[in-house]
């Protein structure tokens, strides 16, 4: 058997599809345009429902899932490391930071190479659950001293870039901003929405994980004080969905379903039919779920928080964290479809900005100042 090529570039994330995310759906997004060029291998678990083991998902791109133990919703998988630390210096190691653990795997073996890494900050997560009281202390002693090792950090807006200078001391020089992308079917999903009938029923789609992070209890409790007819899917899957449907039950919601994960063409198929993109999080990096709905040119209502109200900006409907706005804006949206029409044009229009092709030059430019990018 014929010995697996040398990576040139090693992307490291905790989970992969077909586990649904924002960001492990960029990493995917990313290794398949780095792979028209490049050898890429992505590192990751087996967390989600797919077995440990490799994959050869093109001639230049390869999927190893390690066996992982799941601790405080972290996956620890030493047979990742072991493939860390037997990768050479001159391959690029690229982690996407979302949890602990991989990015200190990544600068421990890194660090006995004597080898650059780079760090890909997707949103600074808070505390939650018991364990959640150590982050602060993770972050400062731990994280904050990874961050500063590596030899670029890509953020996804000047905001976050903001923030990793100020709150983990990152140098300001070592910093680039690389937004979250989108894929072409999602513009051509825009250029084919007709206007909304104004006798039917307004359609409104949420994508995400459900865990605590995109508060669907929100949106639930929301969706229950809405006057007017709406029929709601909410695509997705996470450890709340039990707690999350009970809760629907009890509020005695209609018209509202739990479609599970939905991948390629039904996901596209779930933008084609909404007629709103709604999202209730706490907090949010660039969410990649809001960037597909303005390009399919849905009407977008969310919560007034960090990392969103910077991407929706005037293009949607921002409301207070709290279910009675969120409620108000779906309301309105409903009932004024003049100004439904006017809030998906807007969208479409600014979701012409968001190609992966700009996104991947600008890495390719990053890899170059490590040594490594296009050939």
């Amino acid at each position: 058997m014929s010995r697996a090529p040398v990576p040139d570039v090693v992307q490291v994330i905790a989970y992969y599809p077909p586990r649904l995310g924002g960001m492990e759906r960029v990493a995917q997004v990313l290794a398949e345009h780095l792979a028209e060029r490049l050898q890429v291998e992505v590192l990751t678990t087996d967390g989600g429902p797919v077995e440990a083991g490799t994959e050869q998902v093109s001639p230049r791109l390869r999927v190893r899932r390690f066996a992982a133990l799941e601790v405080a919703h972290t996956p620890v998988a030493p047979g990742l490391l072991a493939r860390l630390a037997a990768l050479p210096r001159r391959t690029i190691v690229h982690v996407h930071v979302g949890q602990a653990v991989l990015p200190e795997m990544v600068w421990l073996t890194r660090a006995l190479r004597r080898a650059p890494y780079i760090a890909h900050f997707h949103l600074d997560v808070d505390a939650s659950g018991p364990i959640g009281r150590l982050l602060p202390i993770y972050k400062r002693f731990v994280l904050g001293p990874v961050l500063r090792r590596a030899a670029a950090v890509i953020v996804l807006s000047p905001e976050q870039r903001d923030l990793v200078v100020e709150r983990y001391r990152v140098d300001p020089g070592r910093v680039a901003i690389i937004p979250n992308g989108v894929d072409p079917a999602f513009t051509a999903i825009a250029q084919q929405r007709a206007p909304v009938p104004a006798d039917r029923p307004l359609r409104v789609l949420f994508v995400g994980r459900l865990e605590s992070q995109k508060n669907v209890h929100r949106l639930l409790d929301a969706l229950a004080l809405v006057r007017a007819p709406l029929e709601v899917r909410l695509v997705g899957d996470g450890e709340l969905r039990p707690e999350l449907e009970a809760r629907a039950a009890e509020l005695d919601l209609v018209g509202v379903e739990f479609a599970g994960p939905r991948y390629g063409a039904d996901l596209e198929a779930d933008y084609a039919w909404a007629d709103v993109f709604v999202l209730t999080s706490d907090k949010e990096g660039m969410p990649l779920v809001l960037l597909e709905a303005m390009a399919a040119g849905l009407a977008i209502v969310a919560t007034d928080v960090s990392g969103t109200r910077e991407l929706v900006g005037d293009t949607g409907l921002l409301a207070e964290p709290e279910p009675a706005a969120v409620a108000a804006a779906l309301d309105l949206v409903a009932i004024d479809r003049e100004l439904l029409g006017k809030l998906g044009a807007r969208s479409a229009e600014r979701g012409t900005t968001f190609g992966w092709e700009g996104r991947v030059a600008q890495l390719h430019e990053v890899y170059a100042r490590l040594g490594g990018g296009a050939r």
